[in-house]
């Protein structure tokens, strides 16, 4: 795809065109799980679409000893959260078990208070056996995205997709190897920078992403209504 030949009003339009892409997956009553947070509003489309239950997935990145930047790991959010290391870094630095596990105790403290944030005291939803889609608003390098995908697939999710509006072909060629499979709308060449090809791409809002999720949750509850309905009348 030329450069600049796909471009998104926002990240709703971008959420929108993606659920379109997305709709076969509807039956299988999937869990839509976005990348706080650009990746909720367009979550919050695919999963309105496709009457599915609309979660955030967190993900902290563990920074080498003193030099924070650096990321030798990153823990992420989930019903087991899960700590995912990079075996190069690691290698690299060796930190010591006792500053992997603080570390770990400090980033899940804070996925908690963030949790907590976009959604009070419900809990991460479990992935075991489900049909999974993973939402962002693009990708860049992928670094984040795909140890997110490397937790789920230790969580034992029954099929892992990607769908983003927007990335570049090289980076998803990396990430197939941890999923099932991708949905891209767009693989611009060359690939400048995600907000490049949006219209508006103005900061998601803490508060816009507690709007969206609550919003979502009336969504999936008339959903979980007419299934329950239907498996009694069935």
């Amino acid at each position: 795809m030329r450069f600049n030949a796909l471009r998104f009003k926002d990240r709703t339009d971008a959420g929108r065109q993606l659920a379109a892409a997305l709709t076969r997956f509807a039956a299988t009553d999937p869990l839509v799980l976005a990348l706080p947070r650009g990746g909720v509003p367009v979550g919050f489309e695919v999963a309105k679409a496709l009457r599915a239950r609309l979660d955030v997935l967190l993900v902290r990145k563990i920074g080498a000893p003193g030099h924070s930047e650096y990321g030798i790991g990153a823990v992420v959010d989930g019903e087991n959260p899960q700590l995912v290391l990079n075996e190069e870094a690691m290698a690299l630095v060796r930190p010591s078990d006792e500053y992997v596990e603080a570390e770990k105790r400090r980033q899940l403290l804070e996925i908690e208070r963030r949790r907590k944030l976009y959604l009070g005291s419900r809990p991460a939803a479990s992935v075991l056996g489900q049909t999974v889609i993973v939402v962002d608003d693009g990708i860049a390098t992928g670094g984040t995205v795909r140890v997110a995908l490397k937790a789920l697939r230790k969580d034992r999710a029954a099929h892992v997709m990607l769908a983003v509006p927007v990335a570049p072909r090289d980076t998803l060629d990396l990430i197939k190897a941890d999923v099932d499979e991708v949905v891209c709308l767009a693989t611009p060449e060359p690939f400048v920078a995600v907000g490049r090809y949006y219209e508006d791409f103005e900061q998601t809002t803490d508060a816009e992403v507690i709007r969206l999720l609550r919003e979502a949750e009336q969504f999936e509850s008339r959903s979980s209504t007419r299934s329950a309905e239907g498996a009694r009348h069935g």
